[in-house]
């Protein structure tokens, strides 16, 4: 008898502890959690300390054991996952092993705007800030402008090679519901226009008016005598504006891209242009104008006779001295 009371005492204590311990784990499980602000953290991949380390450090637990221990009873709804994940303020150890489970990871976007050239759209993606490696310039319009979303760790040739096989199946896909009678023979000589086109205006309603005067052109077998492609010739591709205004010597320049001294479409795109620039190209608004000219304000006025162009050239100087 006096045995079994020796044990009574620490047999209670350690009854009232696991107690005390099970309602710490179930608190902790479905109660709020201790991190102030929705937050992201980066999970390495590792065991279960690891990541208890990490959250710990993050400040998203309170206690690392508890959390150890709830990852281990819970184990059964699934394996613990590496990545960057989004957890939430004040969520519970239940709301954060399911994150860790289950949740999406976290992704980023990077976005590259049309109208730029290879060099500038390098820079763009060698700077995202959550992928790795470096790329080179791409092939000049290769890529689809628009925003990209990426998961961090993601290699920046990844995500290059994603724009450039959205551009193929846009493009694919654009020319295959191209309008009728059109002045193009390839899928390659659109996107060579949509590249000067997206350079003329920044006016996505007039994108379809651009196109149509430059397609007039071509069927009249007129030079386009398109500006950007002069700029792109004097910048050896590597900028889309002067810092100067296009001068005489310029214009003369003798280089395969420059349209005003070469018929027809210049060897290849000049930038990258964007799905309205494409489907412009390949729907061009019905309109006979061969001309136009700048507004001044981000516009421009269309003619079909050269002499309409020549007072509209004159009533934009007089307004612009």
């Amino acid at each position: 008898m006096t045995r079994w009371r020796r044990w009574v005492l620490p047999l209670w204590t350690l009854v009232i502890v696991l107690g005390m311990l099970r309602t710490a784990i179930q608190e902790s499980y479905n109660g709020p959690g201790s991190l102030p602000v929705t937050k992201n953290v980066t999970i390495p991949p590792g065991g279960l300390q690891t990541i208890a380390h990490v959250l710990d450090r993050a400040g998203v637990i309170r206690y690392k054991l508890i959390f150890e221990l709830a990852a281990y009873f819970t184990r059964g709804q699934g394996k613990l996952r590496a990545g960057e994940f989004r957890f939430i303020a004040h969520g519970s150890l239940r709301e954060t092993l399911n994150t860790l489970r289950t949740a999406p990871v976290v992704e980023h976007p990077i976005t590259l705007p049309p109208g730029l050239t290879a060099t500038q759209i390098a820079a763009i993606i060698n700077q995202a800030p959550h992928a790795t490696g470096q790329i080179a310039a791409p092939p000049q319009g290769s890529i689809l402008p628009q925003t990209f979303d990426y998961p961090s760790g993601t290699s920046r040739a990844a995500i290059l090679a994603r724009a450039q096989a959205a551009l193929r199946h846009a493009l694919e896909a654009q020319w295959s519901h191209r309008a009728a009678n059109l002045p193009l023979a390839t899928p390659r000589q659109a996107l060579i226009l949509a590249s000067i086109v997206q350079l003329e205006t920044p006016l996505r309603a007039e994108l379809p008016k651009i196109a149509a005067v430059y397609e007039n052109r071509l069927k009249r077998g007129m030079k386009l005598q398109a500006d950007p492609t002069v700029i792109f010739a004097a910048t050896q591709g590597r900028a889309t504006a002067l810092d100067h205004p296009i001068t005489r010597a310029d214009l003369n320049r003798n280089n395969p891209y420059n349209t005003y001294e070469n018929n027809g479409l210049p060897p290849g795109p000049i930038c990258a242009p964007g799905l309205a620039a494409l489907h412009a190209v390949l729907h061009p608004a019905p309109i006979n104008a061969l001309y136009f000219v700048a507004t001044g304000h981000g516009g421009h006025v269309f003619a079909r006779h050269f002499k309409t162009q020549r007072a509209n050239i004159a009533r934009y100087r007089a307004a612009h001295p």
